[in-house]
């Protein structure tokens, strides 16, 4: 697995194909590389969101949703919260997490396993990030912090304008 800003995980692309989706909503089968939508154009979204949707799980069952800051780093979206926050204790309980980016008309979701971040040279590149986008550092919230990493394993990614032409679903190698 390639490390967090290592030039493998910001040049491999995850492989395109067809989200499954009823055949109502007229997504015709791809018939070249330039009927899905580009890996280049779902990370610079991803890049440049300024709020991510975070959906986990409470024990019990119920669906939890909400916004936080966050950075794509290296094939990861990271985040931070109070390690007494809901979305810190049902991480805790269960890993499985779905974000989506807050940008206008276009989709980007994802959704993976989710897992503390604990690892200096990661929070290094990920408070990198975090300064730029933010102008201050994940690591410097106050409190005891739980710093997230969702690895997605399959991403959503179009636009509302072309979506019956382009809609995308990418499975990511990076476990």
């Amino acid at each position: 697995m390639a490390k967090p800003g290592s030039k493998q995980m910001e040049t491999t692309a995850p492989t395109p194909s067809r989200p499954r989706m009823p055949k109502g909503y007229g997504i015709p089968p791809a018939k070249s590389e330039n009927d899905y939508v580009p890996w280049s154009w779902a990370v610079e979204r991803l890049e440049r969101a300024r709020n991510y949707w975070i959906a986990t799980t409470r024990p019990d069952g119920r669906p939890h949703l909400m916004p936080v800051w966050g950075v794509w780093v290296s094939g990861a979206l990271y985040f931070g919260t109070d390690r007494g926050s809901r979305k810190a204790r049902n991480v805790a309980h269960n890993p499985a997490m779905a974000a989506h980016v807050d940008i206008e008309d276009d989709a980007v979701i994802l959704e993976g396993m989710a897992r503390e971040i604990t690892d200096r040279s990661t929070l290094a590149a990920v408070d990198r990030a975090y300064m730029k986008k933010y102008h201050m550092k994940l690591t410097d919230a106050p409190g005891d912090s739980f710093f997230c990493e969702l690895r997605p394993t399959v991403i959503f990614a179009w636009s509302e304008k072309e979506f019956g032409k382009k809609a995308t679903r990418f499975y990511s190698e990076v476990k």
